[in-house]
């Protein structure tokens, strides 16, 4: 049996389609100290906005720091044989 090497091959970096991305904020107005108050994590950026709108019409603060995070997989070129693909990993959305 032979063996090849491939030293490159040209993988495309996209989003987790199984993977929900998360949002968040973070209140730092204040000016000796930040207000600390959170959002928690949302699913869409939307209710993380909602949680803002809500913090500054309680508060009168305007200035957050905002969080997205996701997941990303590397999808191979069209073309590469089965057998040089990686190994897929199957996830279940909570």
């Amino acid at each position: 049996m032979s063996r090849r090497i491939f030293r490159y091959v040209a993988f495309s970096i996209v989003q987790d389609a199984t993977a929900e991305p998360e949002y968040a904020a973070r209140c730092v107005s204040g000016d000796e100290s930040e207000c600390g108050a959170e959002s928690g994590v949302g699913h869409h950026p939307a209710v993380v906005e909602e949680w803002q709108r809500r913090h500054a019409q309680e508060t009168r603060h305007v200035r957050y720091r905002r969080n997205f995070a996701d997941y990303a997989v590397m999808e191979p070129p069209d073309g590469l044989p089965v057998e040089l693909q990686p190994a897929r990993v199957a996830r279940v959305r909570a």
